[in-house]
């Protein structure tokens, strides 16, 4: 199935607007919750989120981004690895 290139174009600045609410939710979460307990840094990112009106995002998603935050003090290569 073909996909049309324009609504690649259409959506990327949707996306981005998306995105730029979820960053600095996390870079909060990271800076006052990184290294502690996972369930401690998923509430707290999940609060952030809602904050940044940014609530919406797969639940996944935050799961994953609040292990690696959890994971960041123990994990020499931080969020990135």
């Amino acid at each position: 199935m073909a996909t049309d290139p324009s609504e690649y174009d259409k959506a990327m600045p949707i996306v981005a607007a998306h995105l730029a609410k979820i960053e600095p939710a996390v870079v909060r979460t990271r800076a006052s919750y990184g290294g502690q307990p996972f369930a401690a840094v998923h509430q707290a990112l999940a609060e952030a989120l809602q904050d940044e009106g940014a609530q919406w995002v797969v639940p996944q998603v935050v799961a994953e981004l609040a292990r690696q935050i959890s994971d960041a003090a123990t994990d020499p290569r931080g969020a990135a690895g």
